[in-house]
């Protein structure tokens, strides 16, 4: 998907979060457990989701810490 075609409302997986920041599954989770990852969504399956908007208001928070 192209950055072009992505929309607010899309959602991520777990994988393709980490494959964005370039960080592993342990450091995502290890984060979530400490409250500094972004908010979450459980689908029935178990599977966690996370919103692109909350994704992206995540990443300007983090640049706002710096």
């Amino acid at each position: 998907m192209t950055s072009q075609s992505r929309r607010p409302t899309d959602k991520l997986t777990v994988d393709e979060f980490c494959a964005d920041l370039r960080i592993s599954r342990s450091t995502f989770y290890d984060w979530r457990k400490k409250g500094r990852a972004p908010r979450c969504i459980r689908i029935p399956n178990g599977a966690l989701r996370i919103r692109r908007s909350d994704y992206e208001n995540w990443l300007t928070d983090c640049e706002a810490n710096v």
